[in-house]
């Protein structure tokens, strides 16, 4: 899953003013991405590319434990949300935090062939929908789209900004589906992957400055 761990964060921020902006719940919902391809460059953790493996993607995600096992994700969620915690001094925008963070372990689940962990070690699991494009690709853009409709009608601002946000998106995620697959794993796709995450956060932190939500109120908030 790509531009569906974004669902989450558009959900959060539609939901409460309280929430973190959603440039920075865009970082959490691929938090544990950055940690997984930032390990990959140095060794840490490692990932393969064996055409075929699901009908969808050549990835082989041979060893993330310190990324995308269940415990380090709530590691990384809860390091996110004490971050956001003390930087906002607003508990109820860590608990968001955190909990754009975890949803992205439960995505995964839905679409990765077996290879998440809860804690490490030999037992891995995940339900594949890789292997299902007709289940898998509307489900993603499913989700975004539901996501993306319920932020705007729980903010107000001009459109066109997130337009431009949703259309980055989904061109992403048609590159990501039907452009070529990498041949090999190396330092050149993991920083592609790099880049297309923080462009897409960019753009979500450009949204965040045109719009505000609804419930929120004072001089700051135009009429």
């Amino acid at each position: 899953m790509f531009i569906g761990h974004f669902a989450p964060a558009l959900l959060a921020r539609g939901i409460t003013e309280d929430a973190p902006k959603l440039g920075v719940l865009f970082i959490a919902a691929q938090l544990v991405d950055w940690a997984f391809f930032t390990f990959a460059i140095f060794g840490i953790e490692q990932l393969r590319i064996v055409p075929g493996i699901t009908a969808m993607n050549p990835y082989d995600l041979v060893f993330m434990p310190y990324s995308h096992s269940l415990l380090a994700t709530a590691g990384w969620a809860l390091v996110f949300g004490v971050v956001v915690g003390v930087v906002l001094r607003n508990m109820v925008a860590a608990a968001w935090g955190v909990i754009v963070v975890l949803s992205h372990w439960l995505l995964d689940l839905l679409v990765h062939r077996p290879d998440l962990t809860i804690a490490g070690g030999e037992d891995k699991h995940g339900l594949g929908l890789w292997n299902t494009p007709h289940i898998e690709m509307p489900l993603e853009i499913g989700l975004v789209l539901l996501a993306y409709w319920f932020y705007i009608s729980r903010t107000k601002g001009p459109v066109i900004p997130p337009l431009i946000l949703l259309g980055a998106m989904l061109l992403f995620q048609a590159i990501n589906w039907f452009g070529p697959q990498p041949e090999t794993a190396g330092v050149g796709m993991y920083l592609s992957v790099f880049l297309s995450y923080g462009i897409l956060t960019a753009m979500a932190f450009w949204v965040q400055s045109t719009r505000w939500h609804k419930n929120q109120r004072g001089l700051a908030v135009a009429g």
